[in-house]
């Protein structure tokens, strides 16, 4: 019941839709169940009286009228509820989708990708068919039942009351073939889940297959999968195949019941031919309903299963979210202070007792070794990871206090791992301005001719703010050379996580879009480790005028990338053990100095190389 209660929400909006296909259903039922009516009359007046040309042609019509008007409201009534059932399921698409991308970076390090795909597309399906075949077969078969009982007693309490003998059988059909459906359907959808899981990291990690020569092991394992998952629906076609003939076979029991009864006492007058011609007509109704009822049946326990893994998605509520306490705040400037900052994963210290304050407008960079919590301080930034309360303010103001769109829409962050999106490289880089509508290229695709940096159009209106020109960030980011070599130049498609693209290009694709966004707060992780010395100094070089006036955050291991920041800090073991310009750690001969020494030599090794 927990489930159906959080699932009734949605038919609200199609509430009336479904009400009036319901009543459609009602009348196709009324009128349809005249036809049995009709021709028990009509044998009844064909067969005991006068044959006239009148009553040869009046009964057909009469069927004919009845069964056309039926069919119209047949046809109504599908087509009402099956449309609601198809936005319902866009709405559930819609919030699925939605709950899944507010779920911070944890949730998906938990949850396997192809299972929540798995939950988006095979569980939802399923939980279609609740809202539209169920509801259209369940008050078809209520429908028929509450008018067709009366009429059965009506034509002879005796009859309908030999019906009754194989119900319990059906009954307990149902009950028992229905919880095995159940159990065995959200087993299967879980397994199938793992299936999509499989095909999904083999994809995505195909070069790696092909590198390690693991095609033919890779494919045994998804058919070892496949085979089970096959297996697991066998069984369960065992029970959702047999509940339609053993229903059959009860109910048709039933059938011949009343067949053996009823003949003789239509041949003793005891009811008319007529009247015992509509009783099974109408018989042959009811069979036709209670079976479909053991379809809706086996509908539910599916859809069940399916709504329970669903809905166990929705339930899950984003760790990192908007605080209540949190308003619109003035524009973000760019000041940005670590106070007394501690921080964990899963009980592990990453971060002891950061205490930083940068200034807005200034460039800080962070080095270290590997591990020491580089990329988990600047994540806290956007709160991409959620820091302790009052521990990471920005403009004096914590951090909590802003609306999640409002700080992030201030920020411009390139991660370590670049991601691309398969679409257009305009596109990529324009990813974080929704409305923005720059011309990326001339009328007939071609990149328009760039003389410089400084000659290229500063920024343009997006969203109310001013935005830097898709060229101007592919300019700044030393991409644009690259993407004048491309045969569709700005609107070259990069394919699936940009596999048609270098590692080096891609990276600069992402520079470029967090410059686009013209942000307050800049923050570089990692971002030139892909791209050799001199586009480095390339784009260190147009970084500058980019930096200027915003506050800027630098994670590297080369120090030709953070010589000229404001401030450098060195960290190890979570703590910052070293701080001070590039001079001055250096002259202080400790930890950064060593790094610097060891660099200038591999680069004096390489030179005579």
């Amino acid at each position: 019941m927990h489930e159906l209660k959080k699932f009734i929400r949605y038919f609200k909006p199609y509430q009336w839709q479904v009400l009036t296909g319901v009543f459609f259903i009602l009348l196709s039922m009324l009128f349809g169940l005249l036809i049995p009516y009709l021709v028990g009359n009509a044998v009844d007046a064909l067969g005991g009286g006068e044959i006239t040309w009148r009553k040869v042609v009046l009964y057909p019509l009469a069927i004919l009228t009845v069964s056309a008007v039926s069919g119209i409201f047949l046809f109504w009534q599908r087509r009402l509820l099956i449309n609601a059932s198809r936005h319902i399921e866009y709405d559930m698409r819609r919030d699925f989708y939605a709950a899944l991308v507010n779920q911070p970076l944890d949730f998906f390090q938990n949850n396997r990708v192809g299972d929540l795909m798995a939950r988006a597309t095979n569980d939802l399906g399923a939980v279609r068919q609740i809202v539209g075949p169920m509801i259209l077969y369940s008050c078809q078969a209520i429908f028929a039942l509450a008018i067709v009982l009366p009429i059965m007693l009506n034509i002879s309490v005796k009859l309908t009351l030999l019906l009754l003998i194989p119900m319990p059988l059906v009954s307990l059909t149902v009950k028992y073939l229905g919880g095995q459906i159940y159990v065995r359907s959200e087993k299967i959808q879980e397994f199938f889940a793992s299936i999509t899981a499989r095909a999904q990291e083999n994809l995505n990690g195909v070069r790696v297959v092909r590198a390690y020569a693991q095609e033919d092991a890779e494919i045994e394992k998804f058919q070892q999968l496949n085979r089970e998952y096959a297996s697991r629906n066998l069984k369960l076609v065992k029970f959702s195949a047999a509940m339609r003939p053993l229903l059959s076979f009860f109910i048709g029991l039933g059938f011949v019941i009343i067949v053996a009864v009823g003949v003789p006492m239509a041949v003793n007058g005891e009811i008319s031919a007529g009247d015992f011609t509509a009783f099974i007509l109408y018989l042959q109704r009811m069979i036709w309903y209670l079976i479909a009822l053991g379809y809706v049946v086996n509908l539910y326990q599916r859809g069940m299963a399916s709504l329970k893994r669903f809905n166990a998605i929705l339930e899950v509520v984003p760790t990192i979210r908007n605080e209540p306490q949190a308003a619109e705040q003035t524009p973000i400037k760019g000041k940005i202070e670590f106070r007394n900052l501690d921080f964990s994963y899963d009980a592990h210290p990453v971060l002891r007792g950061i205490n930083l304050v940068i200034e807005a407008g200034k460039t800080v960079a962070l080095v270290g070794k590997t591990g020491s919590g580089k990329s988990t301080l600047v994540s806290l930034v956007p709160r991409l990871l959620d820091a302790p309360e009052n521990s990471v303010l920005i403009d004096d103001k914590p951090i909590r206090s802003f609306p999640l769109a409002q700080l992030r829409s201030a920020i411009g962050f390139v991660p370590q791992e670049t991601f691309l999106f398969s679409d257009s490289l305009a596109s990529n880089i324009a990813f974080g301005i929704p409305d923005y509508n720059g011309n990326s290229g001339n009328s007939n695709g071609n990149l328009v001719p760039e003389k410089s940096v400084a000659a290229l159009p500063e920024t343009v209106k997006s969203n109310g703010n001013r935005v830097i020109t898709v060229e101007k960030a592919a300019a700044v980011a030393s991409l644009a050379d690259d993407i004048r070599n491309f045969p569709y130049q700005y609107e070259q498609l990069v394919g699936e996580r940009g596999i048609t693209l270098s590692g080096g290009q891609k990276q600069r694709t992402a520079i470029a879009r967090a410059v686009m966004r013209n942000p307050r707060i800049l923050i570089l992780d990692d971002s030139l480790s892909a791209v050799d010395t001199y586009t480095e100094e390339t784009i260190l070089h147009n970084l500058r005028d980019v930096r200027e006036g915003r506050t800027t955050l630098i994670v590297s291991h080369r120090v030709s990338t953070i010589r000229d920041a404001d401030l450098i800090c060195v960290l190890d073991d979570g703590q910052i053990i070293e701080r001070g310009t590039h001079d001055e750690l250096v002259e202080r001969g400790g930890e950064y100095a060593d790094l610097y020494q060891k660099q200038l030599l591999e680069e004096e090794i390489e030179a005579t190389d």
